[in-house]
């Protein structure tokens, strides 16, 4: 089933954020009005794509996620994507172009790690151009590259991208673990 892009939107809202959201949130993040939110939120609940776990709040499905393209995850992948990896699959932090700063990430933990000791510029620079999502990408992660994608047209700079950058990285490496 296609979706609509102001449903696609809303349903992008619900995958961004890791807990249930209500409907207000989701009307100011996506640029719609309340009511035609709200008329979104139903649809996406009746087709299966986000349940309302309680009154007002809403949150995606399995199903939903399928629907943005993003793939089931079983123990191994998690296994797979949570692995440290090798040096030369590691993410290389550069200040700018040819401005290495001779920190990596040899894997999601240690991302998440390492986001306080990143400079702020850095990691807009990282985010702006896609490398990070790129990187999660190859190591597996479709749903966190997806997620940074969402973020980065958010376009957060300094402290508040630092925030919520290692709160959507920690979340989703908290539900990997889950899983195992």
């Amino acid at each position: 089933m296609s979706l609509l892009p102001v449903k696609r939107a809303v349903l992008e809202s619900l995958l961004l954020s890791d807990n249930s959201v209500k409907p207000a949130q989701i009307a100011a993040e996506t640029g719609n009005q309340l009511n035609s939110t709200m008329m979104h939120l139903i649809w996406l609940v009746r087709v299966g794509y986000a349940v309302a776990p309680a009154k007002g709040q809403y949150r995606i499905t399995d199903k939903g996620k399928k629907a943005l393209g993003i793939p089931e995850i079983n123990r191994e992948v998690a296994m797979s994507i949570l692995a440290q990896s090798q040096k030369e699959k590691a993410f290389h932090f550069y200040a700018d172009v040819e401005k290495p700063l001779s920190l990596y990430a040899y894997g999601i933990k240690d991302f998440i790690e390492k986001i306080p000791k990143v400079p702020a510029q850095s990691l807009e620079f990282h985010l702006s151009r896609g490398d990070f999502e790129n990187w999660f990408n190859c190591i597996g992660d479709i749903e966190l590259a997806k997620k940074l994608a969402l973020l980065k047209q958010k376009k957060l700079v300094g402290e508040q991208l630092c925030k919520v950058l290692q709160e959507v990285v920690t979340n989703r490496c908290v539900e990997l673990t889950r899983l195992l």
